[in-house]
């Protein structure tokens, strides 16, 4: 017999609590383990950043700019776009990333009013430390599972991602 975890006994005080209200056993335990899964991995990914000597804030400007098409490079309003805050919250992040000599600023040559975000090389290895840290976290997690099990979850996955796509898509329209 399998052990109950954590979904399992919140869905049976959820149903044992809220008799008139319906609601599927399956659903509400998949979204509550995606929810506890989710949770650890934000959790690692913090300590993952301060293990490294980042603060949180520095990571996710670095990750940015890494996971570019053009892989660290970006213009100030692109970077601000993807991180979803104002121009004028993304200077001081990159006031900080400069002074800690992770990226630096230059005029575009083509037209000096123009300024490009780089990272630096020290700026590079700090991301990437951070990085092979938070990997050996999710794939001590993801270890529970044989290579045919993650597979089949990626593919599970991606048909849900797909299916949010496409609602965004239609919304958008």
């Amino acid at each position: 017999m399998e052990k109950d975890d954590w979904a399992d006994r919140h869905v049976a005080r959820w149903r044992d609590h809220w008799i008139d209200v319906e609601f599927d056993d399956d659903i509400e335990a998949i979204t509550v383990r995606i929810g506890r899964i989710m949770k650890h991995l934000r959790t690692t990914k913090q300590e993952a950043v301060k293990e490294v000597g980042l603060h949180d804030f520095e990571y996710e400007t670095l990750h940015e700019l890494m996971i570019r098409d053009t892989p660290g490079q970006a213009s100030p309003s692109a970077l601000a776009d993807d991180l979803g805050i104002s121009p004028a919250g993304l200077t001081g992040r990159l006031d900080s990333l400069e002074k800690a000599g992770w990226i630096q600023r230059r005029a575009d040559p083509d037209d000096r009013r123009r300024v490009h975000v780089e990272t630096t090389t020290a700026g590079t290895k700090i991301w990437r430390k951070a990085m092979a840290r938070r990997g050996r976290y999710e794939d001590d997690l993801l270890a529970e599972l044989s290579a045919t099990e993650r597979k089949t979850l990626a593919g599970l996955l991606k048909r849900l991602t797909l299916a949010l796509e496409d609602e965004s898509r239609r919304a958008s329209l």
